[in-house]
């Protein structure tokens, strides 16, 4: 019995599950016991007197503790897969002493695939072979798509069944490093096999993992062959199958039936729920800024006070911090308030170290206040009331210690009402002008890259991260008080073409941008 929701189109290739669609296991009662007695022959060999008990303790706990890792992990966008010693140390033997725990790492990938035979059996499906046969004959691509802790056990087990000669590729999450639902493991499967993800068929049991991967990879079917995981996934899932089957027999009068492939189409014309956005950085054209060697000084004085140490330790401790940061610049990722400060306190006394991770949030917007006396441009509640009347979404786009700090200037400003929302680098972990910052905020404003303005004062990275999202409108400001520096800078960019205006102040964008909208 099948139930399809959709006609399905005759693939070019088709992407199989391991578990739950080519093969069906069932849980060895003794399985667990079998692979801790395993495991502790090996550490009395090795001279570690651990019980088979104490083990299978432990291996009980850890694959409980990594059931629920794998439900929580099918909600997040692009999973990533633990690692085969992540898997040991941080689940199977957690509980086991540092010695022991590290022997069992130290081959991990052996250990994993014991415990794939040990603690299920494997039974190739229903139809299965036939469904194969059919694709080889026909000149349909195979491939394998599987989440899994032994890509290794797998490809034997598909070997000792005579299947695995059949597929063209094997993508095994613990291998490659993501996991279901992430829809990168399904391009790299179909990019392996020759085609596009539109040309394939997706086949799992799960609705978490399997049905929204397929989606997300813009697979052109994707169909659900029931097992034992397929009745309860762990939360609700919106995302549907275009066939629902009993068992894989189902997949050849699919097949059967399947529509012939359309020609390929003209892509869609992207749709917008806005007419247009500004995107803004924060330092140097929202604000002015100064250094303020005075609030500094309170800064380090507060932050010595409070971890109970010398001014000269508290500033020690800041400098360690920029002078990491610095160095992260050019890499375009950006530390999160913990990264920052942690770099700051390396080398330091250990209470000390932990004061300060543990308020390192805090201690981020404060400093994010502190550095510098920030007071607002010119011409700013103007541009945004434009905006605003305009339809315009405004997002600040900024490369900031902290953009709790930030949101805090805009409220001061009185601007915050007007502002749709704050893309801080601290936050998101990417700074301009690597793009995505940038794309999070035009996802955010709904708005055509091409009748989007992006207002900045670094050409190398507001106007530069603008150009690499294909932002139409790249506006360069000049600081106030201007700089010969920065103004040859700005001059030199819109010569070149990476910035499309170059004003004195923001008040000028606001008749520019009259002028586009009226027009």
């Amino acid at each position: 019995m099948s139930d399809t929701q959709s006609p399905v189109i005759r693939p070019a290739a088709a992407l199989l599950d391991f578990g739950g669609v080519v093969v069906t296991t069932q849980k060895r009662p003794t399985g667990p016991a079998d692979l801790a007695r395993e495991m502790s022959e090996a550490l009395q060999a090795a001279g570690f007197g651990l019980t088979a008990e104490r083990l299978e303790d432990s291996l009980q706990a850890g694959l409980t503790a990594l059931k629920l890792w794998k439900n929580a992990a099918s909600r997040r966008r692009f999973p990533r897969d633990l690692g085969h010693r992540e898997l040991i140390v941080d689940f199977l033997a957690a509980d086991l002493p540092v010695g022991p725990r590290e022997f069992l790492a130290s081959e991990a990938v052996h250990w994993l695939s014991r415990k794939n035979v040990l603690v299920n059996d494997h039974f190739v499906r229903p139809g299965i072979p036939e469904f194969l046969e059919t694709c080889k004959e026909q000149g349909i691509g195979l491939g394998i798509v599987s989440n899994a802790q032994s890509g290794h056990s797998h490809r034997q087990i598909l070997d000792e069944f005579g299947l695995g000669e059949y597929f063209g590729v094997q993508v095994y999450s613990d291998e490659v490093g993501i996991r279901k639902p992430n829809p990168q493991i399904i391009t790299m499967a179909a990019q392996a096999l020759g085609v596009g993800n539109s040309q394939c068929w997706y086949v799992g049991d799960t609705f978490d993992r399997d049905v929204v991967a397929g989606r997300r990879a813009g697979a052109g079917a994707v169909i659900i062959t029931r097992d034992s995981r397929t009745a309860n996934p762990p939360f609700a899932i919106a995302e549907q199958p275009d066939a629902i089957l009993d068992d894989p027999t189902g997949l050849l009068d699919l097949l059967e039936t399947a529509t012939p492939a359309p020609a390929p189409e003209q892509p869609e014309v992207p749709t917008f729920r806005t007419p247009g956005a500004l995107l803004i950085d924060h330092g140097g054209v929202i604000s002015r800024s100064r250094k303020n060697a005075e609030t500094r000084n309170e800064f380090v004085e507060e932050m010595a006070g409070w971890l109970g140490v010398d001014k000269h330790t508290s500033e020690r401790i800041l400098v360690r911090a920029l002078d990491a940061a610095k160095l992260r610049k050019k890499t375009n990722i950006e530390a999160t308030a913990a990264e920052f400060w942690a770099a700051g306190v390396q080398g330091e006394d250990p209470r000390v170290a932990a004061l300060v991770q543990s308020e390192a949030c805090a201690l981020a917007a404060r400093w994010g206040r502190a550095k510098s006396t920030r007071t607002m441009r010119e011409g700013i509640p103007e541009l945004f009331a434009l905006c605003r009347d305009a339809g315009y979404p405004v997002v600040v786009v900024t490369n900031t210690v902290s953009g709790v700090a930030v949101r805090s200037y805009l409220h001061e400003y009185g601007l915050d009402e007007l502002v749709t929302a704050v893309i801080a680098s601290d936050e998101i972990g990417v700074r301009k002008p690597a793009p995505g910052i940038t794309e999070a905020a035009l996802a955010v404003s709904g708005s055509d890259p091409g009748t989007t303005w992006f207002l900045g004062d670094k050409p190398e990275n507001d106007a530069a991260g603008a150009l690499a999202c294909g932002i139409a409108h790249r506006v360069l400001v000049r600081l106030d008080p201007p700089t010969a520096e920065q103004s040859a800078k700005v001059d030199q960019a819109l010569a070149e073409g990476l910035a499309t205006h170059v004003i004195d102040s923001p008040a000028e964008l606001v008749d520019l941008m009259r002028r586009h909208i009226d027009s």
